[in-house]
Formats: C-alpha cells, structure tokens, sequence
C-alpha cells in the first residue's frame, strides 16, 4: 500500500517553480461543488472571507467536515474541499454523524480518498491533470513520486476498497451519487 502522506507545506517550504497556485473554491464556484455534494447527502457551507473554518484539521483556508457538512472559504483549495468531502463520501451516513475535523480510521480508507477525490474532480469539470497537480503543489507525498503515478500505478488496492463501498464500477469509473447509494444499501457497507 502506498500509504499517502498529506502535509500542507509550511512557510519554509515554498511551492516548486510552475506549481504555486492552486486552484480555489473562487475559481470553481460554490454552486458545482454544493449540487455534487448533495448528491451524496452533504451539505457545503460557505464560510465568510477571512473566518475561521470550523472543522478543518490543517486549519485555514483548508476545508472542514462536521457530520455531513464540508466547510469552505472562496480561498480553499478545491483539492481539499474533495479530499475532506470524500472522507464524507466514503463514510455510511451512520458514521458521518459522528465525524467532526478527522474521519479517517484507516490507511486503506485514506489511501481510498485520494483516489476518489481525483475522480469527483473530474466528474466536476476540475479534471484529473489539475486534481494531480495540485496534490502534487500542496505537498502529498507519494511512495511512486507523484499523485498521478499513485493513481495509475499504485492504487489497485484504493479501487479495490471504492469498488467494495459501491463507489466504483469494475471499470474504476464513478458511480453517479444515486447508483452508489443503491449499490451502498444493498450491503456495500
């Protein structure tokens, strides 16, 4: 397992050259995001400029998660609005209730929300290159030195794990909100 190791990178680390910027909540709009996640029985709440995100683990602007809530400024990065969402996404609605900052109990189901939050990118018009990109800008560490090596070539675990919560197809395609619940109801879980 590539167990992903995620750190935000302080003052002393400066992005790489080209990588600076990545894209924000601002520049994607809350509407995409908020329609996506409903779709999956969350809510996105906007929070004001320059408010403290409830929730958020890194702090700000990192998104927060409360229950079946995602929490976000204009200045988050869209990557951890769907990396936290996605730690909702995975989790049945039983135990999103109890969640408040940290929901990963688990390197798989970690390894799992990376995956799933580069097809959810995708699905919401982000795309796959920028979701790796910006992994790769924010500070994500993978074992094979990239986001995108991981998700080709080392997460056949991850799918394996989304496939067996009714998240994925066989084909390692997203399953549309409603199927993955269904597939979810009939015992995924």
């Amino acid at each position: 397992m590539s167990a992903p190791q995620h750190a935000p990178r302080g003052a002393d680390q400066p992005l790489p050259a080209g990588a600076g910027g990545v894209m924000t909540v601002a520049d994607l709009g809350f509407d995409g995001p908020a329609r996506l996640l409903a779709g999956y029985g969350l809510a996105l709440e906007r929070v004001a400029d320059g408010a403290a995100i409830p929730g958020s683990y890194w702090g700000e602007p990192e998104a927060g998660i409360i229950g079946d809530r995602v929490y976000a400024r204009a200045d988050t990065p869209v990557h951890s609005l769907l990396h936290e969402a996605c730690h909702l996404i995975v989790l049945p609605p039983e135990r999103r209730a109890a969640v408040h900052t940290d929901a990963t109990d688990s390197i798989a189901e970690e390894d799992a929300v990376c995956v799933l939050q580069v097809l959810v990118a995708d699905a919401l018009g982000v795309g796959r290159e920028r979701a790796f990109a910006d992994l790769d800008a924010w500070g994500y560490s993978f074992r094979l030195g990239s986001a995108r090596a991981y998700f080709e070539r080392d997460a056949d675990e991850a799918f394996a794990w989304l496939e067996a919560h009714g998240l994925v197809d066989a084909a390692r395609r997203l399953r549309p909100p409603q199927d993955a619940h269904r597939h979810a109801d009939a015992g995924a879980h």
